[in-house]
């Protein structure tokens, strides 16, 4: 029974995702960046476990909801039994559209989100009826971590923190304007992979902005002549103090 719900909501799911790509003209590919000869790149989204993330705790929510709502039906059917007969067809849908609804948007969230990244920069795409692109260059990048909660640990997922210049404000005010500075790669099976990746290419990024050229130390103490000397010892002695 559970298998036929399942293939049931797919088949809805799959049906609706076509409705919409077509109606909000949603990308089915992931974003673009602009790459050199040479660079690499690399698009991913969230891993399984992130929808089953999102889906448990939903769950858990909705479960909650439609016990309050069977909850105070069966108060209506105790105190007015025929209004509560009545209103019966509409309480079950009540209590099953929501989960329907909750089925579609998950996926919905899931399949939406992309993540881009090559050796300069990453992109973080998330939404279908408004699309949010944030675009970080790695040179601008002052800090990344790697968060994840009890539940995530459960499924095996974390998030990546992603703070560029600007970010992480005090004040409340400050906080809310940080956001702008901030990018976060939810529902990764690899954080820690991702964080080393990001800092690893902006020590990259900090080294080529210092210049390509690579020096290499030189004794010079191999350079110094007999006058060389001379002179350094003459430029000592007019510097010492003179006694009175």
């Amino acid at each position: 029974m559970s298998n036929q719900v399942h293939d049931t909501t797919k088949w809805m799911y799959s049906g609706i995702w076509k409705v919409l790509v077509k109606w909000f003209n949603v990308p089915e590919h992931p974003p673009t960046l602009p790459i050199t000869p040479g660079q690499s790149v690399k698009s991913f989204r969230p891993a399984d476990g992130y929808l089953n993330y999102l889906k448990f705790g939903f769950w858990i929510l909705l479960f909650i909801i439609d016990i309050c709502i069977l909850g105070a039906w069966i108060a209506l059917l105790v105190g007015l039994p025929m209004v509560g007969i009545i209103s019966a067809p509409f309480i079950f849908i009540i209590i099953i559209f929501p989960d329907i609804l909750a089925y579609i948007g998950i996926h919905l969230k899931f399949d939406t989100t992309w993540y881009v990244m090559t050796d300069k920069s990453i992109r973080i795409r998330r939404g279908i009826w408004i699309m949010n692109e944030m675009t970080f260059t790695f040179e601008n990048v002052q800090n990344v971590s790697v968060k994840q909660g009890p539940l995530q640990r459960y499924f095996g997922i974390s998030d990546v923190h992603v703070e560029t210049a600007g970010g992480g404000g005090g004040s409340p005010e400050q906080q809310a304007a940080s956001q702008a500075h901030q990018g976060r790669i939810e529902g990764v099976s690899n954080g820690p992979e991702i964080r080393d990746l990001i800092l690893s290419r902006l020590r990259q990024s900090n080294q080529q902005g210092l210049g390509d050229e690579c020096y290499e130390p030189t004794n010079l103490t191999n350079q110094w002549t007999p006058e060389h000397i001379s002179v350094l010892k003459s430029i000592r002695d007019q510097l010492k103090p003179k006694k009175i």
